[in-house]
Formats: C-alpha cells, sequence, structure tokens
C-alpha cells in the first residue's frame, strides 16, 4: 500500500527485539509489524520464531488464524462491497457476477493491478444497498460499471 516503506529484515528485527519481552508477544510483534510495513512479510516468521522460542508453525498459525494480518503488500485501493443479506436482496450476486463477467474483476480474488474488490458483511447503508466502501466513503446503489471504474481510477466519484 502506498505510504509503507519496503520490506526491512533489519528493521524487522529491531520491532521483534523491542517486544520480545512482552508476555504473549506474537500479537503485538505482527501488529507492530504490519503497521510499519503495511502487512507481515513471510520472512518475519522465522525471527519471530527465534525471538519467542515458538515453532514457525505456531506464528504461522497465529498469522493465519487473524483475518485482519496480510502477508503481502495491498494495493493502492481497496474497495470493499457489502454482500450481506438486504444488499444481496437489491442485487449485490448480479454485481459480483458482472464484474468478473463484463471486467475481469474477481471479488476476493488475489489484487490484480493497484486495486482489489473484498467482500464485507453489512456496512450500515441497508436501504441504498448494493453498498461500498472506497476511502472511507460509503457509496450506494453501486453498479458493477462503477466499481470497475473506482479500480481504474482511483477516486470514489467516478
Amino acid at each position: 500500500m502506498a505510504g509503507y516503506p519496503a520490506w526491512d529484515q533489519d528493521s524487522a528485527r529491531t520491532i521483534i527485539a523491542g517486544l520480545a519481552h512482552l508476555e504473549g508477544a506474537t500479537l503485538p510483534m505482527l501488529h507492530a509489524l504490519q503497521d510499519a510495513f503495511g502487512y507481515v512479510d513471510p520472512q518475519a516468521v522465522p525471527l519471530i520464531a527465534e525471538a519467542l522460542n515458538l515453532s514457525r508453525a505456531e506464528v504461522h498459525g497465529a498469522i493465519s488464524f487473524y483475518h485482519d494480518f496480510r502477508t503481502a503488500p495491498q494495493p493502492a485501493r481497496i474497495v470493499r462491497l457489502c454482500r450481506a443479506e438486504a444488499c444481496q436482496a437489491l442485487g449485490c450476486e448480479a454485481v459480483v457476477d458482472d464484474l468478473a463477467r463484463e471486467h475481469g474483476i474477481v471479488v476476493d480474488a488475489a489484487q490484480a493491478g493497484d486495486a482489489a474488490v473484498e467482500t464485507v458483511y453489512c456496512l450500515g447503508n441497508c436501504a441504498l444497498g448494493p453498498s461500498a466502501l472506497v476511502d472511507g466513503e460509503l457509496l450506494g446503489r453501486v453498479d458493477a460499471a462503477r466499481i470497475a471504474a473506482l479500480c481504474r481510477h482511483g477516486r470514489a466519484h467516478s
């Protein structure tokens, strides 16, 4: 994601060493690494394991269990598309299908380029669904063309 420095092993070691004294330090380390780099690079797994005398599997298990941890840099733009019941009733699944068929954008797939579309469940904008959240802006009555434009142009207003 824009604004984060590139992964740096020496900086990661410094972050890990600074938190190793904490009881239950795995999660604070993972959060600190993600805060510093925007994601937890897989190269951090053996560093954390060594610092805390854990197996690599235990560290990897913590990363994979908590869905907020990311193991790769994030795209510059993430469009969060609501797929909860109210938005389903207002056509969000047709939007998902149209995105794939007409625009080549697969929801919840690995990023392609500098944007990604992710599923969320309820943005609290049920009466104006399908809804999306882009750059902190809540959008109602979105369709596939608008979401595709958001992914291409990097603006919440297309």
